[in-house]
């Protein structure tokens, strides 16, 4: 299934799909999706051991996948986790915490995804406590 004619919208909620996956897939629950408030927006909340995980997720489009995040020719969606986006995770997941009245830990983590455009195949990069 060719995917290069979706809207940017249409593959950032593919990939956040994508991500949540596989963050089950690896233990961890999800608590809640796409919360937005007026510091910023959570992708995805997820709990693992008694730690909530405030995951941001870059999802690109690339014809083939990187053999590895050192690929100098392949676009590194992690180079839209700068500082400021960062901060702003940070501080809207201080709000969830607080309203949720969530007494255990708490993290900033990154997840990377790749879709392949000719048929839609993902590859993902966790990236536990960026900050």
């Amino acid at each position: 299934m060719d995917i290069s004619s979706k809207t940017r919208k249409e593959i950032g909620a593919l990939g956040e799909r994508i991500a949540a996956e596989y963050l089950k897939r690896h233990g961890f629950s999800i608590r809640d999706r796409n919360i937005s408030r007026k510091t910023g927006e959570l992708d995805i909340i997820a709990e693992k051991e008694n730690t909530l995980h405030f995951v941001e997720v870059k999802t690109v489009l690339t014809n083939t996948f990187p053999l590895d995040a050192n690929v100098e020719d392949a676009y590194d969606p992690s180079l839209n986790l700068h500082e400021m986006k960062i901060r702003k995770v940070a501080r809207t997941g201080e709000w969830y915490a607080l309203e949720k009245e969530w007494e255990g830990e708490w993290q900033i983590d990154g997840c990377l995804v790749w879709l392949r455009r000719s048929d839609g195949m993902a590859k993902v990069r966790y990236l536990p406590q960026i900050v």
